[in-house]
């Protein structure tokens, strides 16, 4: 379980059309999510939890730079937040990868999110995977990763659902086997 810092939850709140009374929201009840309008202070990457968390973590263990990320459990999706004005930037990047995206929605102007409270728990719909710690400084490199992460996450998915049509069993893999032959 993860938990927004202060300086994460002013910067979260100030992107509420009431800043004063979402932060009221989260001090009587930490774990009540909210519903924050997309486009001026970020935007978000939505894609289903399956592929999501394959991204979380390959952009994890590569150390490449993302920012705060929260879950929905009932919904399946993963919301992986950018500086606001990054679809251009996310979408040039995505071309360049492949020309057959996998799916996924951007929300920025005139969408909103669900976000996770401060303070979660265990077993809360919404939940902070990564939350934020401060207001994100922009980075250029975001995008970039988020795009490279996608395809990459979605080809590796693809390559094991394969990997399960083609081998269902044990038996199936060893009867593709080649043959031994006398040498």
């Amino acid at each position: 379980m993860h938990r927004m810092t202060r300086r994460g939850m002013e910067w979260l709140s100030a992107a509420a059309d009431n800043p004063v009374e979402c932060r009221q929201v989260w001090a009587d009840d930490p774990r009540m999510p909210t519903l924050l309008p997309t486009g001026r202070f970020f935007d978000v990457l939505s894609v289903d939890q399956r592929l999501g968390m394959e991204m979380y973590d390959r952009l994890l263990r590569s150390g490449m730079p993302f920012g705060p990320t929260a879950i929905d459990r009932k919904a399946q999706r993963v919301g992986f937040f950018l500086n606001s004005q990054s679809r251009e930037s996310f979408t040039h990047y995505l071309e360049r990868e492949t020309s057959t995206p996998p799916a996924y929605r951007y929300l920025d102007e005139g969408s909103a999110v669900v976000v996770p409270g401060p303070i979660p728990l265990f077993d809360d719909r919404y939940q902070w995977l990564r939350p934020p710690t401060r207001r994100p400084e922009a980075n250029p490199l975001r995008p970039v990763a988020l795009a490279t992460a996608l395809v990459a996450s979605a080809e590796l998915l693809a390559r094991i659902d394969r990997f399960d049509e083609q081998y269902p069993t044990p038996y199936a893999a060893v009867a593709a086997l080649p043959e031994e032959t006398d040498h």
